[in-house]
């Protein structure tokens, strides 16, 4: 997955509670696993005025002019600040692909459903817990000043504001470890290969007819 160290860019606010996955993206677009390709579908209920399918041309689709991704000014965020218990709902990993689709690399929020806050992580997100009342200084400051941006350093753990005020944030160690180098899973592994294939290598000598 890509490295992530610092994001700096427009924040976007989704300035309501308790957001599920099925509103991040609907069930209807679960039937694909490529991790790609769900960026115009992210928030399809609320973003469009009419039903989405796979496989739709989204760019004549209605847009809804009262919801916030299609609001100009917020055109480009690449991260997004919600309410308590973001991403709450089912297990779906299509959450955090289709928010890393459409190129937010970054949430912040009170609080997070546990499943959607490490699927976030493997997937090259970095959700940021913040207090209430600084989750709510920033929604204000969004309000007022248009084109609003934070700039987000996860080697330090702060969040820089326009006016250069610092807020600092917790992350696991590993996972920030692993969010800077850029591993998932599957990454991680790799970093072991000389190890596994001398292991594979000494088994076959050992038990040859488990290779046969």
């Amino acid at each position: 997955m890509e490295k992530l160290n610092t994001v700096e860019g427009i924040v976007a606010p989704m300035d309501r509670p308790n957001v599920d996955t099925d509103a991040i993206i609907p069930k209807q677009f679960l039937k694909s696993i490529k991790r790609s390709g769900f960026g115009p579908n992210l928030f399809d209920e609320w973003r469009y005025l009419d039903h989405g399918e796979p496989g739709m041309d989204n760019s004549g689709r209605p847009l809804n002019p009262d919801f916030v991704l299609n609001q100009p000014r917020y055109a480009g965020a690449n991260i997004l600040i919600a309410r308590e218990n973001f991403g709450c709902g089912s297990s779906r990993e299509h959450a955090p692909w289709a928010l890393l689709d459409y190129g937010f690399r970054v949430v912040i929020a009170p609080s997070y459903a546990d499943i959607f806050f490490n699927n976030c992580f493997k997937n090259g997100i970095l959700p940021i817990v913040l207090s209430e009342n600084e989750v709510d200084s920033i929604f204000s400051e969004i309000a007022a000043t248009e084109g609003y941006q934070l700039k987000v350093d996860l080697s330090a753990q702060t969040i820089t504001k326009p006016g250069g005020d610092v807020l600092h944030f917790e992350v696991d160690e590993f996972r920030k470890h692993c969010l800077i180098n850029g591993l998932d899973d599957i990454g991680m592994t790799l970093e072991h290969i000389d190890d596994i294939k001398a292991y594979e290598q000494q088994r076959a000598k050992q038990a040859p007819w488990l290779f046969s």
